[in-house]
């Protein structure tokens, strides 16, 4: 490990890639657990779990599971948060990632309503919770052991924890549709949909292993010989940077919006369109695959010309797709569909989301940032585990799909606003002075 002139530190390459790589696969197998439980919910939690209620009120209580998965990922940034800037970046990591595993696999295992009654969709909910509070503080130890160890690029390696994102949605999607391709739809809905979450203990194993190899930030490190480490990062963030946090929630909070959208209720909305079940998995895993590659192009774009241009951009493209998405999902065609889905998720929704990552780490300070990215961060994610289940109801209150774009694109806007006030941050130092 050496020092640049600036103070800053720099890891050796063989370790700079290990830890991009650990943070990588890291990310990849916690959302293939987080987002396998979206698209879970949007194909068969309503026949599985609220199989007593009507199909429209069954999708919606299964969304309702899904975003209460998002309400706690902002508790278990402030815990996780709290004692990875007291401990530790890798201590919390290697921790939320044994949480997620261990839930996923005891979602596999659930039983039915039809089996145990209302205790199932109350024991569905409580494992959603444990999730959303593991994922909610695995992102910001992910991120800042990656921007940590870097003085440059910065934006591209940290971005490797956002591209974990869609690629824990190829692999969940894509083992989901796969069951959904060998089994009858009975017995998808019978023990089909149980494979994917049982797989999650062999992926957490792969996990552990790779993410006990890195090495602590040097950041933290550094700030803990100074003895500069605040006793409540908590307090430190809420009354010195508030207005801070609530810009970088601000910022966030329309890609989460769009991701939520195009992830799982795009889902729904296109079966009721008529679409098949894998045609509208498949697509969605193509996409998700491009996303990878739009995440890592657009944030190595923003370490050239600034994160502001590439998210401003994106935010106000996405306030105009908003408005061509559903007509194109309403034509029944297939081809429309992927394209959608591609145009949507693999490069507007990147340019969006894949900057966040390094943003989110650039304004806060060592001694809080933990709890400061990783709170804003999940906070702006609520975005994306509400949007289903407020469009879902909007639906079922009658409300056009004018009306959907148009939330969608208010939500854009509020992040346009946002970023304007928050500023240019990709030159600022993550080393303390």
């Amino acid at each position: 490990m050496t020092l640049t002139s600036g103070g800053s530190t720099t890891a050796p390459r063989t370790q700079m890639g290990r830890i991009v790589a650990s943070s990588f696969t890291g990310s990849l197998i916690e959302y293939y657990d987080f987002l396998l439980y979206s698209t879970a919910s949007a194909v068969v939690f309503n026949e599985v779990f609220f199989s007593n209620l009507d199909p429209v009120t069954g999708t919606i209580a299964s969304f309702g599971t899904f975003a209460a998965g998002y309400l706690a990922r902002p508790l278990g940034g402030v815990i996780f948060g709290h004692f990875g800037d007291r401990l530790g970046r890798k201590k919390m990591l290697v921790l939320t990632m044994l949480i997620m595993g261990v839930v996923s696999f005891l979602i596999g295992c659930l039983p039915t309503y039809g089996q145990i009654g209302a205790a199932a969709p109350v024991l569905l909910i409580v494992l959603r919770v444990i999730q959303g509070v593991a994922v909610g503080g695995e992102w910001g130890g992910a991120v800042l052991i990656t921007a940590e160890h870097a003085t440059s690029r910065r934006g591209l390696w940290a971005s490797f924890t956002n591209a974990g994102a869609p690629a824990g949605m190829v692999l969940s999607t894509a083992v989901m549709a796969l069951m959904a391709t060998v089994t009858t739809p009975e017995q998808f809905t019978a023990w089909g949909w149980r494979v994917p979450f049982l797989l999650s203990i062999l992926l957490l194993a792969v996990g552990l292993w790779i993410r006990l190899s890195v090495t602590e930030s040097p950041a933290f490190e550094a700030m803990k010989e100074k003895k500069a480490d605040a006793k409540t990062p908590l307090m430190e963030v809420l009354r010195n940077h508030p207005r801070t946090l609530l810009l970088a929630v601000g910022v966030g909070l329309g890609a989460f919006v769009v991701q939520g959208t195009l992830t799982t209720f795009l889902i729904s909305y296109a079966l009721g369109a008529g679409f098949e079940r894998a045609t509208v998995l498949n697509a969605l895993t193509l996409s998700s695959a491009g996303a990878v590659v739009g995440i890592l192009g657009w944030s190595a774009l923003s370490d050239r010309v600034g994160r502001r241009p590439v998210v401003l951009s994106a935010a106000v493209a996405t306030a105009v797709f908003a408005y061509l998405l559903f007509p194109m999902l309403d034509s029944g065609s297939t081809a429309l569909l992927v394209l959608a889905v591609v145009l949507g998720q693999s490069v507007i929704h990147a340019a969006f989301y894949g900057p966040l990552a390094a943003l989110m780490s650039e304004v806060f300070k060592t001694s809080s940032r933990y709890t400061g990215a990783s709170l804003g961060y999940q906070l702006a994610g609520m975005g994306a585990g509400l949007s289903p289940l407020l469009f879902a109801s909007m639906q079922k209150a009658g409300a056009s799909t004018l009306m959907l774009s148009t939330v969608i694109a208010a939500f854009c806007l509020l992040s346009v606003f946002s970023l304007v006030r928050l500023g240019e941050t990709s030159t600022r130092e993550l080393v303390d002075a």
